[in-house]
């Protein structure tokens, strides 16, 4: 890991003209960030372990949370600074159209059948007769909890050819709740983000019927996870800002070069075991620097189901809400 590291310290600091790897330190600056115990996270988990931040002058005050409602929610009311990666992409967007120019995105993950990367999968058990979305009428769906997720199993269903209103019941379901209701008979199947597919597969109990569904319907790579920060804390501190950008840069190229060796860092953060490590599945992070028009025309796939769905009023470009070198003072 310590070699993967200084090759990519070069790179973030000549795009983002701030070293993280050599920085003297006259003063701490303190920066809260708000997060969700998920693969898509690992980047933030990496930076942690590395103490990249601290190299950086920066003292994260680090709180998880249990939704992707309440990250955003945080991020709004400027109770926290940054999400890294994996704060929801969806949920950034309705909020940003509510309150808008509060937020500023500097990053994608997720995952996608061509790059061979799982970000979701459709959780039964192994003996159900469900093997795709069109199986579920009359069924229990779980997911994520919030609107993102409701939103977006809403349309699965919907594209499957059933009514999310009357063929299915769509129940919210806490990350850590997911294997357990399917394996109790809580509900028939959930559309659940990694790890969560990985421990079902690990326990026995439980699979994945379809692999990367989202990724099918909506948009091949398929992005739902997003790092976020606040435009008052870009405006205010861009120094600091740019340099949490670099952090999260650096952990990104890092967790990509070697997921292998750094994955063991992964269960100190998410309900992942040590035994399962070799079962988990490699998540597909995009760093600020590497952001480009795939990705974009991807992420607003995702937005563009958002304003189907009647839950986010269009049109809304994300190129608009993306960071750019000159809000960070480059």
């Amino acid at each position: 890991m310590r070699t993967a590291q200084l090759l990519v310290s070069t790179v973030s600091a000549l795009v983002l003209g701030a070293s993280v790897a050599n920085a003297a330190c006259d003063k701490m600056d303190k920066v809260t960030a708000v997060w969700l115990p998920i693969m898509q996270t690992t980047a933030y988990y990496v930076a942690l372990e590395e103490k990249l931040f601290e190299k950086a002058c920066i003292e994260i005050v680090s709180t998880k949370m249990e939704s992707p409602n309440q990250i955003i929610d945080a991020l709004i009311a400027e109770r926290a600074d940054f999400g890294p990666p994996g704060a929801a992409a969806g949920i950034a967007m309705i909020a940003e159209s509510k309150f808008p120019g509060k937020l500023k995105i500097f990053g994608l993950q997720g995952g996608g059948i061509a790059v061979n990367r799982i970000n979701d999968g459709l959780i039964v058990k192994p003996d159900s007769t469900i093997k795709s979305f069109s199986d579920l009428k009359g069924k229990t769906l779980g997911h994520v909890p919030g609107i993102q997720w409701r939103t977006i199993s809403r349309h699965m269903v919907r594209a499957a050819g059933l009514d999310p209103d009357t063929d299915v019941k769509l129940v919210d379901l806490a990350v850590a709740m997911q294997v357990p209701a399917v394996v109790g008979g809580t509900v028939d199947a959930t559309l659940s983000l990694e790890p969560v597919g990985s421990i079902a597969v690990a326990s026995g109990k439980a699979t994945r019927a379809v692999v990367n569904p989202v990724a099918k319907v909506i948009a091949d790579p398929f992005y739902s996870g997003a790092s976020i920060m606040t435009t008052k804390f870009m405006s205010e501190r861009p120094d600091v800002a740019r340099r949490v950008v670099a952090a999260i840069d650096q952990a990104t190229d890092i967790v990509n070069a070697d997921f292998a060796k750094i994955k063991t860092v992964i269960p100190k953060y998410t309900p992942i075991k040590d035994d399962q490590l070799e079962l988990l599945a490699q998540p597909y992070l995009r760093g600020f620097k590497d952001l480009n028009d795939t990705d974009l025309k991807s992420y607003q796939a995702l937005i563009d189901v958002f304003i189907k769905e009647g839950v986010l009023a269009g049109p809304l470009n994300v190129r608009d809400k993306l960071l750019t070198k000159a809000n960070l003072g480059n």
